[in-house]
């Protein structure tokens, strides 16, 4: 059976490429096809794809730099992308590679990390933080993520069966798409991430990229109100002027740090901070599987990863009091919280569960035939 699995772009090493990796764990032998590789060598030898196919856009440096820019010409990339000649294609997707053109002799299974954000959900967020809310420019951005809307919308027709990371955004893609999806929980590194033994520290963690949705600069403000208690940032990004200007003299911020280092914070730290609405969130599950609880935001996909009052705590208000409370909570109630339970329950997310269950799903549609 020839399989070709088609990416979005690769770039920085994320959720959807550990989910690229799996999947050409399941499948060694297939082709990967993406609108762009900037994959640095340490990268390629961690995703393990031994032939990658690009798009025309891999040939325009100046669009190369700055890519998500030029979102409305990507449906017209990805149609350089020629998959005819498989029988399965499998599409990982939180943009436009679902899109992907295929025929009646084809099986299409979409891993569908979620509809795309500019254009459905986040729309009115996206342009208010790129500053295209109002005026001209506004109208025009705003018609074009209309347009890149209907465009995803009408594709779906050519995916034969959706699967997704959370009820979170198998919701989202019923709402969007009117589709129904089967949710296989998306592999995390159990193996990489575990307990150490050492003894937990008097500082509490935060890692992620510093971006407006992760709300960094809050997680730095709740700890201005808790000026007894230490807050390490691991990461960088466009936001970090304002993490620096939020955060108090009990508030380090790292850097980026490689994996190992962010596993020795993990392992130590008294409970890792996450102020996201995500889809899923790997970083909470993580922590978890180093033995450490995680304090949360409680919407999105941590609901799904986290289990209030035993291996966490959640907050219901994405405010920085709202989170102190959750802290102080947290302190006062700590004991009930156990290593071996955030880990045991870190560990439905390991990935031979990810492999065992996607095979198993593409065995049962390739001898049950399309949808």
């Amino acid at each position: 059976m020839k399989v070709a699995i088609v990416h979005d772009w690769l770039e920085t090493p994320g959720g959807a490429e550990l989910v690229l990796k799996e999947l050409l764990a399941v499948f060694p032998g297939a082709d990967v096809f993406t609108m762009i590789d900037q994959r640095s060598p340490e990268n390629r030898d961690m995703l393990g794809a031994t032939r990658v196919t690009t798009s025309w856009l891999q040939n325009m440096p100046r669009l190369k730099k700055n890519y998500r820019s030029w979102l409305p010409l990507m449906p017209l990339a990805l149609r350089s992308l020629d998959v005819s000649g498989y029988d399965l294609v499998i599409s990982n997707s939180h943009a436009v590679a679902k899109g992907v053109r295929t025929h009646s002799k084809q099986l299409h299974v979409c891993y569908c990390l979620s509809p795309i954000r500019y254009a459905w959900d986040l729309k009115e967020q996206y342009l208010r933080e790129a500053g295209l809310d109002s005026g001209v420019k506004g109208a025009l951005a705003s018609a074009m993520l209309e347009k890149m809307r209907k465009w995803d919308l009408a594709n779906t027709t050519g995916v034969d069966a959706f699967v997704t990371l959370s009820r979170y955004i198998a919701e989202r893609i019923e709402r969007a798409y009117g589709r129904e999806s089967i949710v296989i929980y998306p592999p995390v590194d159990t193996e990489f991430f575990t307990p150490s033994g050492e003894a937990r520290e008097d500082f509490y963690v935060t890692a992620s990229r510093f971006v407006p949705y992760k709300r960094i600069d809050m997680i730095a403000t709740a700890f201005r109100a808790l000026a007894d208690r230490k807050l390490i940032v691991i990461g960088d990004g466009p936001d970090e002027g304002k993490v620096r200007a939020a955060a108090g003299h009990n508030v380090e911020l790292v850097g980026r740090l490689s994996r190992e280092e962010v596993r020795s914070y993990l392992r130590r730290a008294k409970a890792f901070v996450f102020a996201a609405e995500e889809d899923f969130g790997i970083a909470p599950v993580e922590a978890q599987a180093c033995g450490t609880p995680v304090i949360a935001f409680g919407r999105g996909g941590v609901t799904e990863t986290v289990v209030n009052g035993e291996t966490g705590i959640f907050y219901t208000e994405q405010t920085a009091e709202a989170l102190a409370d959750a802290v102080r909570r947290f302190e006062s109630g700590a004991g009930k919280i156990s290593e071996a339970r955030c880990r045991e329950n870190a560990l439905r997310f390991q990935a031979t569960n990810f492999r065992r269950d996607f095979l198993r799903f593409v065995d049962d549609k390739m001898a049950t035939g399309r949808s």
